[in-house]
């Protein structure tokens, strides 16, 4: 006799960023959580805008990709290369890690 195959109900894109923030969240107080939050928002913001302009130079071809200037000149702020987005360690890379303390050292 056959097996009845589970039928595994898909979560929705709510409940799936609703278990995600609980997981980043931890141990926080809710009103803890948001600056933790707010913050990596902001971090990502300039780390992107970061980025844009680092490719904007690269592409002019005239070596000014670390010069501080070329970037506050533009309104675009300064991401030390330690302190940028991708340099912030991936929960499921570290065991015990919490983003909440990453993003308040930032």
């Amino acid at each position: 006799m056959a097996k009845k195959a589970k039928v595994v109900k898909e979560k929705s894109i709510e409940d799936r960023i609703w278990d995600s923030a609980n997981k980043l969240r931890g141990n926080l107080n809710a009103s803890e959580y948001q600056n933790v939050v707010l913050g990596l928002i902001f971090l990502k913001y300039i780390s992107d805008c970061f980025d844009k302009r680092y490719n904007e130079l690269v592409d002019e071809g005239e070596g000014f990709e670390e010069d501080r200037d070329e970037y506050t000149a533009e309104h675009v702020f300064w991401v030390p290369l330690e302190e940028h987005c991708r340099q912030c360690p991936r929960p499921e890379n570290r065991a015990g890690h919490r983003p909440g303390a990453v993003a308040h050292r930032a």
